[in-house]
């Protein structure tokens, strides 16, 4: 086998009426004082009520909130405080697919500025990294969605593609770009029929440098419904640098459908999933890898698809639940061909994950291939 809301107070300041009377009496000296008439005390001005404080609605809180895996410093977001770049002017019709597809070529921090409430930018094109750019980072700010309306890939990144630029003689393994999505929105991806690199990774495509995803959602992404080894409805990763893992941190795939791997896909790729949640996703080919005879191949790890030799996958405070693997691995499907790979599950939970066809025995929802078993710490398999 080859293989979320953010609000912001507007803080009011009350206007406090000014004290004191009417303009005094200057009397000539030589005019006797007349005897004031007493006046009554004026009743104080009301105040004014504080108007409501304007609310800027913001999408969902992405992963897992009762997810208690420690995060590292490499999968921390980054500061986005000075972008090198800010699509929008502000309104939500300023931030196009155009923008988009243009500050993404040319890298650097991307920011948005849309307006106060929720955008969904529907991409005409797939935006692609640049090979050139040391470092792409997408912050959507807890607003922005991109959507590939049903028809197309999102965002792209390969260091192996000439299209893109080759910067190095080892394109399969070299430090950048680094590629960062965080607080931003992935929906309706769809990569069938892009064979390039094997297809998969209808929302993110990325072979070669360093991905990572945090506080992000993905959302009924689709890759081709059949095949023996592709996968990734939302994110397809291949040839990291120096097998340094994917980092997926706090974020949420829903409603992923692709032959493998209805959220995560990957040959030979290490991932790290720490407090995220993966639900509802599905592994629609059949066949299995490799394909059994009169088949298109495919089928497994409905949540997760991992193959190759020498790689870990670690999912750490993290939900699995309720995906469907029409063959093996309703939740994870793991695969060292070699048998050098490790499994770890650490403080999670894993439940209704059917497989239809195959799973490890006494692991529901897995199917694992590698040396011994997966080292599994304070979760639940049902």
């Amino acid at each position: 086998m080859r293989a979320l809301g953010v609000f912001w107070a507007l803080v009011t300041v009350l206007a406090l009426a000014a004290c004191g009377g009417g303009p005094g009496t200057v009397t000539a000296a030589s005019t006797p004082h007349p005897t004031p008439t007493p006046q009554p005390t004026p009743a104080p001005a009301p105040s004014a009520s504080p108007s409501p404080a304007p609310t800027h609605r913001t999408l969902p809180e992405p992963g897992n909130p009762a997810g208690t895996a420690a995060v590292p410093a490499a999968a921390q977001p980054v500061d986005t405080a000075h972008p090198t770049h800010v699509i929008g002017d502000g309104t939500p019709a300023s931030c196009t697919s155009a923008a988009v597809v243009a500050a993404v070529a040319a890298g650097g921090i991307i920011t948005f500025s849309c307006g106060p409430d929720p955008v969904t930018i529907v991409m005409q094109a797939t935006a692609k990294v640049e090979n050139t750019s040391a470092e792409v980072v997408l912050d959507g700010g807890g607003k922005v969605t991109l959507s590939g309306g049903g028809s197309r890939r999102i965002l792209y990144l390969d260091t192996c593609d000439p299209a893109q630029h080759w910067t190095t003689s080892h394109c399969q393994d070299q430090a950048e770009p680094r590629l960062v999505v965080q607080n931003l929105a992935f929906t309706e991806g769809n990569s069938t029929g892009q064979t390039y690199e094997g297809g998969g990774g209808g929302a993110i495509f990325d072979r070669g440098g360093r991905l990572k995803v945090i506080n992000s959602w993905f959302t009924s992404n689709r890759c081709d419904p059949t095949g023996p080894d592709l996968g990734g409805a939302a994110i397809r990763a291949l040839s990291q640098f120096d097998n340094l893992p994917v980092y997926i941190v706090h974020s949420t795939f829903r409603g992923g459908v692709c032959s493998n791997g209805g959220a995560l896909s990957s040959i030979g790729v290490s991932w790290t999933v720490l407090n995220s949640v993966i639900a509802a996703n599905q592994a629609v080919g059949w066949g299995a890898n490799p394909a059994s005879s009169g088949t298109p191949g495919g089928g497994s790890g409905a949540a997760i698809y991992t193959d190759g030799d020498l790689y870990t996958l670690t999912v750490d405070g993290t939900v699995i639940k309720n995906n469907t693997a029409r063959e093996g691995g309703g939740a994870i499907f793991f695969v060292s061909n070699d048998n050098t790979g490790t499994l770890r599950i650490d403080d999670s939970t894993l439940r209704d994950n059917p497989s239809q066809g195959f799973e490890t025995a006494g692991y529901p929802g897995i199917f694992f291939h590698s040396t011994g078993h997966p080292a599994v710490a304070g979760s639940a398999l049902s």
